[in-house]
């Protein structure tokens, strides 16, 4: 594509059909199989059956609107930590979602930690959160030998 194009393209004087290329062929609706690890909403991403039976589940929660806030209670209420990136709402919604996961978390004897800026990690209450920071494990591992 040209630059004239592109620069057309980008202004929204002309469709983009530059995008089609990026697209597998043989993709087509309705491939999902029942055991695929979709769950409720293409958003919300669970691991296998495998490690659903194993207790080994994480969620993974991309809300547009506070109307998503729902996958992250249904899958929170099931016992599955949830992993809530908020960084593609509106500051007013994420506000809104961030203050659900905190009534969830409270009313289910979870915890609510902030991972990074505007995400955020749910556990359940029957769940230990193991701390990578190297200070922590410098304490009372093996390298402190005073």
């Amino acid at each position: 594509m040209g630059s004239v194009r592109k620069a057309s393209a980008w202004l929204g004087l002309v469709d983009d059909n530059d995008d089609e290329r990026y697209y597998d062929d043989d993709y087509s609706e309705g491939t999902e199989q029942p055991g695929d690890a979709w769950v409720t909403d293409p958003r919300v991403k669970v691991a296998s059956d495998v490690a659903e039976v194993k207790g080994r589940r994480i969620g993974t929660v991309t809300p547009d609107s506070f109307r998503d806030a729902r996958a992250i209670g249904e899958l929170f209420r099931e016992g599955v930590p949830v992993i809530v990136n908020l960084t593609a709402m509106e500051a007013t919604d994420a506000k809104r979602v961030v203050d659900f996961a905190a009534g969830l978390t409270f009313g289910l004897r979870g915890t609510i930690e902030r991972v990074a800026n505007r995400v955020f990690l749910l556990t359940p209450a029957n769940t230990e959160i193991v701390s990578g920071d190297p200070a922590a494990r410098r304490e009372d591992g093996f390298f402190n030998q005073s």
